[in-house]
């Protein structure tokens, strides 16, 4: 009976595992610092307290949360020798993970839907996106993100595990771990493709389309607030594909090649959560200008 789980990390060099422990510690901080900063400014700011600003703090939330699941294990893990997760440590971690992912993903459709309603329905805006449906998007958010992650663990936590316990990763998730099950892989591979990897896929291409949408409407009618639109819309589609690009290949081809999957698995749990902040700062005068009294 397996208690406990092993991590073998990304990479057995010492030399290495002391640059990636300055490299993912620095990243963190910035993902800690700079999630932080938004909601602080969304929250503090009244000329930020909008449908999209809303949305962008719980953005910052969610991403603050999902980094946090992985990283901090796997920065005290490089100076472990024997990198070890318990078996209930180990599917707590896949459950947040598919917690927060979930409810990330609720959130970036939400945040489509506020540009399309802003820019194709500009009449509506006011009536549409008012304070109870932003509340009900978010709660619809964290109750997904649940609903999904209960969903992963109801045929995983049961299963038979036996030698090797070895999880080829810096930490669990279900491609990895349903491999070091005593039984046929095969069919729990299909189930993982056909919850995860369908509603990912399903949800970048219902991206794809209702921001083609509006691409389209704005090339139709530009105006003054279509180009200011259209700079807030490039943020949007930046930080949609960084995080689903990841996501596809994890979920609907579950790791091809073990270091193709690795460093998927840093960029989704690390270089996501720290671009995002900076793509919307960077991106959005409304932001910058927030950022100034705020200092001040």
């Amino acid at each position: 009976m397996v208690t406990v789980f092993v991590f073998l990390g990304l990479s057995n060099s010492q030399e290495l595992q002391i640059f990636l422990f300055a490299f993912f510690f620095v990243f963190y901080v910035g993902i800690v610092l700079g999630n932080l900063l938004i909601v602080i400014i969304v929250a503090s700011d009244s000329h930020l307290h909008s449908p999209i600003y809303f949305l962008l703090a719980n953005l910052s939330l969610i991403d603050l949360c999902l980094s946090s699941v992985t990283v901090p294990k796997m920065i005290a893990d490089f100076f472990s020798e024997r990198k070890v997760t318990s078996f209930k440590g180990c599917f707590a971690q896949i459950f947040l993970l598919h917690f927060f992912g979930g409810g990330e993903l609720v959130i970036l459709i939400a945040m489509a839907f506020d540009r399309y309603v802003v820019i194709c329905k500009p009449l509506h805006y006011t009536t549409v996106m008012c304070g109870n449906v932003c509340v009900g998007l978010v709660a619809a958010a964290w109750g997904i993100g649940f609903l999904h992650s209960v969903s992963q663990l109801a045929f995983a936590v049961n299963l038979p595990f036996c030698d090797p316990n070895e999880v080829d990763s810096f930490y669990c998730d279900l491609p990895r771990v349903i491999k070091l099950t005593c039984t046929d892989t095969y069919r729990f591979d299909i189930m993982v493709i056909a919850s995860s990897g369908v509603l990912t896929l399903c949800s970048f291409v219902l991206l794809i389309i209702s921001y083609t949408i509006i691409l389209v409407t704005i090339q139709r009618h530009p105006s003054d607030r279509s180009a200011k639109a259209l700079s807030t819309l490039t943020a949007h589609i930046t930080v949609v594909l960084l995080f689903f690009g990841p996501c596809i290949f994890i979920y609907v081809w579950p790791f091809p090649t073990k270091s193709l999957g690795k460093f998927l698995a840093a960029f989704y749990s690390v270089v996501t959560s720290l671009l995002n902040p900076i793509i919307y700062t960077l991106w959005n005068k409304d932001m910058k200008a927030a950022m100034r009294r705020l200092t001040k």
